[in-house]
């Protein structure tokens, strides 16, 4: 069966720039969208003695905008969000509170927390999100199908990152000891997920990426070997750096170069690269990523959450870059609304350069087009023929956007303040209705976790 979905406000991309199309049709056909146009030009038959059966959804009261696509999250830490212990610290003073924390991480509440933030994205309008998942504790179960599980029970899209660290405490490295690994465990199960899971296809819903974590938790030699594995495999490289100026120093005691000239020497700039915050960049910095084609993984709200600084998103558009949003993990932004966090990125480089630094029209781009091509996903990000149907709708008689939708759709989502999607689809499929997720009992969910994280509150 194939969908129509009428009389819609869509806001898609054409020539690269957002444009609200009023009153048209989406015509979808699988996974894929086939046709946008008018809806004027839909008034025949659903279905005639030739034509497949067609499902219509009248969309009038409507705006519909591509899934939002979200560069950069830890799922399972929810299971720490808003721990008071480590609510005021910086990244590395909070990164030792919760180490201790998350040393206790097994199969079942890692699937169980990345479940809860997953079924946060998909309401806030996110139909496809990258997660970095690299602990995996001495003795524990944890593997990476925990992630693949969660998401596929949700049915959003995923980058699967299969994270490491290999440089404990006692090497000189920030995390504790029992939450590295062997480097020769970390690149045999690098290799093993890649082969089981990792899916380059268009339209793929589950790719596996290798994401060291950062300079300070793994060594010279399994950021050159990962990266020589994923390369084999065709695989995207993801890693946190130039975050802090704690980091900085880091770099410069241990490496003698600051984070961005160290990736270079491994070798981990590239259009293969997405990296993770990006705030403290010196201008040639910004040039070398423009240069070599590096995704940025913007993250405004968790860099303000720890005092990290704002990243100078505007000169690394102005450079060239590729620059997409990441809500970060829900440890250090304790949510996961990805149409809010548009809405952050464009308040923070107000705050850093004026009322003109950032437009409503450049921030729908870095959650939608940005993200996706920091992916490396040209079928995601629009609403074109031969995009994956990934879909959100919002509610124009939303109290939200009351008034503001008739002046401009695109700065109403951007400038007001909507609390979740009326519906959201992910290739072809409905995941989200009536502000609802569709795939689970989200009250049974949240029944189990908060039932989870007092078990454990009550254990310290």
């Amino acid at each position: 069966m194939t969908l129509r979905i009428d009389h819609a406000t869509v806001i898609a991309h054409r020539r690269g720039k957002p444009v609200v199309l009023e009153d048209h049709s989406i015509l979808i056909d699988g996974g894929s969208i086939t046709d946008v146009r008018p809806a004027a030009e839909h008034r025949a038959p659903a279905s005639g003695p030739t034509d497949r059966p067609q499902e219509v959804i009248d969309a009038s009261r409507h705006l519909v905008i591509p899934g939002l696509v979200n560069t950069h999250h830890h799922l399972y830490q929810s299971l720490t969000r808003c721990l008071k212990s480590a609510q005021d610290a910086p990244l590395f003073d909070w990164l030792t509170v919760l180490y201790e924390k998350w040393k206790g991480l097994d199969y079942e509440s890692v699937k169980l927390a990345s479940q809860i933030s997953i079924a946060e994205l998909l309401l806030s309008g996110c139909t496809t999100t990258s997660d970095h998942f690299y602990l995996f504790p001495r003795n524990s179960d944890v593997r990476l199908e925990a992630v693949l599980e969660a998401a596929e029970s949700l049915g959003i899209r995923i980058h699967a990152c299969r994270g490491s660290m290999s440089v404990g405490r006692s090497a000189g490295g920030l995390p504790p000891d029992d939450c590295v690994q062997p480097e020769r465990d970390i690149l045999a199960d690098s290799a093993r997920t890649l082969k089981a899971y990792h899916d380059p296809r268009p339209h793929a819903m589950r790719r596996i990426d290798l994401a060291p974590c950062s300079p300070f938790s793994v060594s010279e030699g399994l950021s050159r070997e990962t990266a020589a594995l994923a390369r084999e495999h065709g695989a995207l490289l993801h890693t946190h750096v130039a975050e802090t100026l704690d980091e900085e120093k880091y770099c410069l005691d241990r490496f003698r170069v600051r984070p961005i000239e160290w990736l270079d020497e491994l070798d981990w700039l590239g259009p293969d690269v997405y990296l993770a915050h990006c705030v403290h960049l010196s201008d040639a910095d910004i040039r070398r990523l423009a240069e070599t084609n590096t995704g940025i993984a913007h993250c405004p709200s968790s860099n303000m959450r720890l005092g990290s600084g704002i990243a100078p998103v505007r000169n690394l558009l102005n450079n060239g870059a590729r620059v997409g949003l990441g809500v970060d993990g829900s440890s250090s932004n304790d949510g996961g609304h990805l149409l809010a966090e548009a809405r952050q990125a464009l308040l923070l480089q107000r705050v850093a350069g004026g009322a003109g630094h950032m437009t409503a029209a450049e921030a729908f781009a870095l959650c939608t087009l940005g993200g996706a091509a920091v992916l490396n996903r040209p079928e995601l990000g629009n609403i074109a023929p031969g995009c994956s149907a990934d879909l959100a709708f919002y509610r124009r008689d939303d109290i939200a956007l009351a008034g503001a939708v008739e002046q401009d759709p695109i700065g109403a989502l951007m400038l007001c303040h909507v609390a979740r999607a009326d519906r959201v689809m992910v290739n072809g499929r409905m995941v989200v209705s009536e502000g609802r997720i569709a795939t689970q009992e989200t009250p049974v969910l949240i029944e189990r976790f908060n039932r989870l994280i007092r078990g454990r509150a009550g254990q310290r």
